[in-house]
């Protein structure tokens, strides 16, 4: 069994490679051509913290993926100055059920949820948006960036944060990692969505972030932080007159907070959400229709997204000779 740290993942896997990956996984996916059951959580009230475990198959002529992917979210470690979320991703061997790989899921989680919003943007986007607003300076605003950076001429990204420093430091980060627009610090997300056509939010927010009328109109919203029933980043008036498209019908419904309040308070049905992703990738379903319309992908995440990116990982790791290798049976 080969085992990937978090650099071996990321030199194995561009975010272009990575968005191309999840594109592909979320076609299938749609198709029919996976099993997804809903995960698990398992939390740990004494320190307000939640495990998810979140097994798939991914079935493929020639890259069919089967395995799990563990998260745990433990909020608390911030202030030991430990990451709040740790990660790891199994890889079985489809045929025979061999362990083939460990690997690192804490930067892969990153960057497959980036590389989501980069498809979404890819094919909900204006085409000629150019200016975007990220909320969030935690681990998933990178990658947001980058994917929507790799889709879209950006010209200049706001960044919306309520702490300056931590904002400050995301800004060096997207410096570093080759993003050379204009980056500037709002003050208020109203200022921010003034010019935005493109919105992203990584947030761990339990009411919206910002107003329905603070929206252009013509905006792409990829909406990925809020990942249980009892959170929203989105206002429900958004949700309500937007084009909503999904990683997938019955997890969206089971976890995005935004869906579920919006759907009891009575402003949308099931039937309100577009399509899936995967659907509106392999052009069945049509996501925007107009350059006015408000466009929203709402993402509760999903194992598909990591067994693509961490199968591709573990090939090109194959190939580079990246990682370690162990024997697990003598």
């Amino acid at each position: 069994m080969r085992i990937l740290s978090a650099a071996d993942v990321q030199a194995a896997v561009s975010m272009p490679e990575a968005i191309n990956a999840v594109e592909s996984a979320f076609v299938r996916l749609s198709a029919g051509h996976a099993e997804v059951p809903i995960r698990t959580h398992v939390d740990t009230p004494a320190y307000e913290a939640t495990s998810l475990f979140m097994p798939a198959r991914l079935d493929h002529a020639t890259h069919a993926a089967l395995g799990m992917k563990v998260v745990s979210i433990f909020p608390q470690n911030a202030t030991r100055g430990a990451p709040t979320i740790y990660a790891l991703v199994t890889l079985l061997d489809p045929a025979t059920g061999r362990p083939v790989a460990l690997l690192d899921g804490t930067y892969l989680t990153a960057l497959r949820t980036g590389a989501a919003s980069g498809v979404a943007t890819r094919h909900l986007a204006r085409s000629d948006a150019h200016v975007l607003a990220l909320f969030g300076a935690g681990a998933q605003a990178l990658p947001q960036a980058l994917a929507v950076w790799n889709e879209r001429p950006l010209e200049r990204i706001w960044l919306v944060n309520r702490s300056r420093q931590r904002a400050e430091g995301l800004a060096q980060r997207m410096r570093e990692a080759g993003i050379t627009c204009e980056l500037r610090f709002a003050l208020t997300a109203d200022e921010a969505l003034a010019e935005a056509e493109i919105v992203c939010t990584a947030t761990s927010a339990t009411d919206p972030l910002f107003a329905d009328t603070a929206l252009r109109k013509g905006v792409h919203i990829n909406a990925i932080g809020a990942y249980r029933p009892t959170m929203a980043e989105i206002p429900l008036a958004t949700v309500a007159r937007a084009r909503v498209v999904v990683d997938q019908h019955q997890a969206a419904w089971a976890e995005a907070g935004e869906l579920v309040r919006a759907r009891d308070a009575g402003l949308i049905t099931p039937e309100h959400i577009v399509g899936e992703l995967g659907a509106v990738a392999a052009g069945i379903v049509v996501g925007r229709m107009t350059d006015e319309d408000v466009t929203l992908f709402k993402s509760v995440g999903n194992a598909v997204q990591d067994l693509a990116v961490a199968h591709l990982a573990w090939q090109r790791a194959c190939e580079l000779n990246l990682g370690v290798e162990v024997a697990l049976m003598e």
